[in-house]
């Protein structure tokens, strides 16, 4: 049974930064892209970043490259996203989620395997 569990959401200050994890059980994590998600009220669920199995190739959605980090531990079946200069714009659930391919494949919500419930962030001006 595979199971993602997704933590370290909250209330931010508007500036500030957050750092996400999602802990990977019941699959062989080194055989997943894995990647994050988000979805505010009334909108798509979009990406926000993505990460190939060992950590060799990333993708970032327009809006937060350049302050926006996503990094995995293989050791420890984790994938983490580190946000700077958040924006009430960030404000939404986060997911985690994992796509059985080596590679970065994929970038719809639809086309991925696994999810965690997500963990709500909120920015406040």
């Amino acid at each position: 049974q595979v199971e993602l569990v997704e933590s370290g959401g909250g209330w931010v200050q508007g500036g500030g930064s957050l750092r996400l994890a999602c802990a990977a059980t019941g699959l062989t994590f080194r055989d997943y892209t894995m990647a994050w998600f988000r979805q505010a009220p009334e909108k798509y669920r979009e990406m926000v970043a993505a990460i190939n199995w060992n950590g060799g190739d990333t993708f970032y959605t327009r809006s937060v490259v350049g302050r926006t980090t996503i990094s995995r531990d293989n050791a420890k079946n984790t994938v983490y996203l580190h946000m700077t200069n958040l924006s009430p714009e960030d404000t939404a659930h986060y997911y985690c989620a994992a796509d059985y391919a080596k590679t970065i494949e994929n970038i719809h919500a639809a086309e991925y395997d696994y999810w965690g419930l997500g963990t709500q962030v909120t920015v406040s001006s």
